[in-house]
């Protein structure tokens, strides 16, 4: 199978403008998320797909791949489907453009489950411990069945601890996909649905046209930068 990484690169971020052009060490955090994910050596090609002449300059001035998209696009999903549209690819994995800690081990395990031929499109997810932040909207929360697809993803608390004699398995949604490049254009032709409006998570638009998502439990530990704390907290960690 063909395999490419596309990251989707807004300038214009609502909660953080230009957080992909922070610095973050020596490097911006779109950088550091380009240059980690081609050295997973899992991909054929690694792409910035971009609205900003900024970033586009950001990644091929340093010797990486980008290309131009329209500005007008309502999720990352979305922008890398029009790059996509016309490559003769296989799987397409979306690299969320605010993950700078990519790392080989998480991205190879999402790629296995499609060995399974009914996998149409796949996430990460890692375990959430910290109650701060189980109860922050900016952390999305998905709750799987036990085949570990995806039953719902919230910014609310899912499953809300109303029994408090049950112990909890929180996860954290990572925004990172991987699709069949069917899945993904189907995704694009699709209206916005009424759950993706409401709480701004792109990938419920699959589950309410009744598309599976096959969710990976990974050991992560990454950082997404959504936030200035977050970009602070991810300094450390760097």
């Amino acid at each position: 199978m063909k395999k490419v990484a596309m990251i989707p690169a807004r300038y214009a971020a609502t909660r953080f403008p230009a957080k992909l052009m922070q610095l973050l060490g020596n490097k911006t955090v779109i950088r550091h998320t380009y240059d980690n994910t081609v050295a997973t050596h899992l991909f054929d090609e690694v792409i910035v797909v971009t609205d900003s002449d900024i970033i586009y300059n950001e990644i091929t001035t340093h010797g990486g791949k980008a290309v131009m998209s329209k500005k007008n696009h309502e999720s990352g999903s979305d922008r890398i489907a029009e790059a996509a549209a016309q490559m003769d690819v296989d799987i397409i994995v979306n690299v969320q453009g605010d993950e700078p800690f990519v790392k080989r081990e998480p991205l190879e395990k999402l790629l296995q489950v499609f060995n399974d031929d009914k996998v149409q499109v796949a996430s990460l997810m890692q375990e959430l411990k910290e109650e701060k932040l189980i109860a922050d909207s900016n952390y999305v929360k998905v709750a799987v069945d036990k085949n570990m697809n995806a039953l719902f993803f919230s910014r609310s608390v899912i499953p809300y601890p109303r029994n408090k004699n049950i112990v909890s398995v929180y996860y954290e949604h990572i925004g990172v996909y991987a699709f069949r490049k069917q899945a993904l254009i189907n995704f694009t032709n699709w209206e916005i649905t009424p759950l993706e409006a409401a709480e701004k998570i792109e990938c419920l638009r699959y589950l309410e046209n009744g598309v599976s998502l096959k969710m990976v439990v990974t050991n992560y530990m990454g950082i997404e930068i959504d936030t200035p704390e977050d970009l602070e907290r991810a300094t450390k960690l760097l």
